[in-house]
């Protein structure tokens, strides 16, 4: 009966790991064509996408590199995505700590009206914002972009905080306050730290998403000065013609920040998501 057991035990966690390998293959293997073709000449690219490069012609990066500015286009990202990303985090979990830790009258009205953030179109709101940035004068400017991104990430990341600080032990408040210390004493010794594996999901997320938008971009910058990575990459992508080559040593560089920063933080991540950070 154990034996029977054992097998059974057996086949399903090799099933299991199987279809997680199946899937693995499934998302890596387009990251490893856009990095193999990023290492070919566009004749070799044109006769076969699906070979392997016969050498490494690393112009293709030197190219692209100096194409369209790339440097200047991720400095643009950087501060952009960053400057975003921390106002988001700073107001979404000043936000979630009240909502989470205190009871005062309209507390589920304003969670709601949150919440309600997550259902609007983002790519709706496209013309409104254009008019509004364009009627205060910010066109071109990158506090046109941050705005909005600070703006459509705060759902989600009060979201995912307030349903983290839920699950705090709320002893640890009591003794600090018996202590003396103060609610933001409190949130920024006790709670910040205790949250950090939910602070570097809604980090990780909020980033990837400010760092790959497209759209607002495109709308609110003409700049070539202040261009976006996604802005610049998309100029590979002529009317007529397209440099293959030079287009995916772009997007292997643009890949780059996203990996380094999800390797630094992957750890605090998986206890944020196996922790409940988005369990509702």
């Amino acid at each position: 009966m154990n034996n029977q057991i054992n097998k059974i035990d057996k086949l399903k966690k090799f099933f299991t790991y199987a279809i997680l390998i199946f899937f693995a293959l499934i998302n890596i293997y387009p990251i490893f064509w856009m990095v193999m073709n990023s290492f070919k000449t566009e004749k070799q690219i044109s006769i076969n996408s699906f070979s392997l490069p016969k050498s490494l012609i690393f112009s293709n990066y030197t190219k692209a590199w100096n194409a369209v500015s790339l440097g200047n286009s991720f400095m643009n990202s950087f501060i952009v995505a960053g400057i975003s990303v921390l106002i988001t985090v700073s107001i979404g979990s000043l936000a979630a700590y009240f909502i989470s830790r205190f009871e005062f009258p309209g507390k589920k009205l304003i969670y709601s009206f949150f919440i309600f953030g997550l259902l609007v179109p983002i790519h709706g709101t496209l013309v409104p914002i254009f008019i509004l940035m364009r009627n205060i004068g910010l066109v071109n400017t990158r506090i046109s972009l941050i705005l909005p991104y600070v703006a459509f990430n705060l759902p989600l990341t009060i979201f995912i905080l307030s349903s983290f600080m839920k699950s705090l032990p709320k002893a640890v408040e009591e003794a600090a306050i018996v202590d003396g210390a103060g609610y933001l004493r409190i949130f920024w010794s006790i709670i910040l730290p205790m949250s950090r594996p939910a602070l570097a999901t809604v980090g990780i997320l909020n980033f990837v998403y400010n760092w790959n938008e497209f759209s607002f971009a495109l709308v609110l910058i003409n700049d070539n000065d202040l261009m976006t990575l996604p802005l610049s990459l998309s100029l590979f992508s002529g009317q007529f013609s397209t440099d293959y080559g030079m287009q995916m040593a772009g997007l292997s560089m643009a890949l780059i920040p996203i990996i380094a920063i999800y390797l630094l933080m992957e750890d605090q991540l998986v206890k944020g998501m196996s922790a409940g950070a988005v369990k509702g």
